[in-house]
């Protein structure tokens, strides 16, 4: 028969010997591993505090209140069996004494019938002599004799039966007591489950505070980065446009370097074509500051919404962190719900 109750350590060895055999450790193969001992429920939740144990950032141990916790759930667990046990045994005895009681009056009640029989035959045999022989006294007095013989006996055999009662209304009180002790530790195991369910809802509620917080900074810092991107869009284009006005003004330049080129024999207008060059060529200057000027606030633009996407992202895989916080916390409160 296999044991009632079995420690994680014994499952993470039944699981190294597993992993070293190249097999999987699934929760049937623990078993089996194990000589088939234990409950699957709690193989499961040992593998899984196991997992949760070997994934733990720089190898956290864990804490003190967890180890003695699991400390206490086992000792709770063995002190039940050993109880329920306990009890199995007082009331086989209890059973076995009362069908030996049970034998024993009723032994004693056929006995006491017998002799009640023979003294209502000697009372009548009695009788006949006293009315058939006269003589006979010698006779009636043996019977008397064997009469009050039985008397006694009866009476030794009544006593017996009442000390019989007084042992089982004894037996009866031990069984009692023994309930009552019961019924105070369930009770106690009950208060005690009840305040670990109403803790595990109130850190529930928490996390669940903090989840909601972190979506809604999730969502003023993707406004943020809309706007970002509306801005960079409307500055793109203004990029687009002044280099479309910078390629025009090259464009007039070049025309206004022919005609210049053409026009170079011409004295006349040879001031008015050097000023119109001025001219353009001060423009071009222009438009290249405004270039470079429009360049310098594209790239701010540029890292700034860099920086938004990278505080996107943070937040984005701290919210799903903590989703992964919460649905293993529900997983684990689950587990503890169907072990308990």
């Amino acid at each position: 028969m296999a044991k009632a109750g079995i420690y994680i350590s014994e499952v993470r060895k039944a699981r190294d010997a597993l992993l070293a055999q190249g097999k999987r450790p699934s929760v049937d193969a623990v078993r089996i591993a194990l000589g088939n001992t234990g409950s699957k429920t709690t193989i499961h939740k040992y593998l899984k505090e196991l997992e949760a144990e070997e994934g733990a950032a720089g190898g956290r141990k864990a804490s003190i209140s967890d180890a003695l916790q699991d400390l206490v759930e086992r000792l709770a667990a063995r002190l039940q069996e050993e109880a329920d046990g306990r009890i199995e045994t007082l009331r086989a005895e209890h059973a076995e004494r009362e069908r030996q009681q049970a034998a024993a009056l009723s032994a004693a009640r056929a006995e006491a019938e017998q002799w009640r029989t023979q003294c209502q035959h000697a009372e009548a045999a009695l009788a006949e002599e006293q009315q058939a022989h006269a003589g006979t006294r010698e006779a009636l007095q043996q019977e008397h004799i064997a009469r009050h013989a039985a008397e006694q006996r009866s009476a030794a055999l009544l006593e017996r039966l009442t000390d019989k009662e007084v042992h089982c209304a004894s037996l009866e009180d031990k069984h009692r007591h023994a309930y009552e002790a019961l019924e105070h530790y369930r009770q106690s195991v009950k208060e005690q489950r009840e305040q670990d369910a109403r803790r595990h809802e109130q850190q529930v509620q928490q996390l669940q505070a903090e989840l909601r917080t972190a979506q809604q900074t999730i969502i003023v810092r993707q406004d943020d980065v809309t706007r970002l991107n509306r801005e960079g869009a409307r500055l793109i284009t203004e990029l687009s446009q002044a280099r479309q006005t910078l390629h025009e003004s090259e464009e007039r330049g070049r025309r206004y370097a022919i005609q210049l080129e053409a026009l170079r024999g011409v004295e006349q207008r040879n001031d008015v074509l050097t000023a119109q060059l001025a001219d353009s060529e001060r423009q071009a200057a222009t438009l290249d500051n405004q270039i470079a000027t429009l360049s310098e606030r594209a790239r701010g633009l540029e890292i700034a919404l860099a920086a938004a996407n990278a505080r996107n992202e943070g937040q984005q895989g701290l919210v799903a962190e903590l989703r992964a916080f919460l649905v293993a916390r529900e997983r684990q409160a689950d587990a503890k719900g169907a072990v308990e």
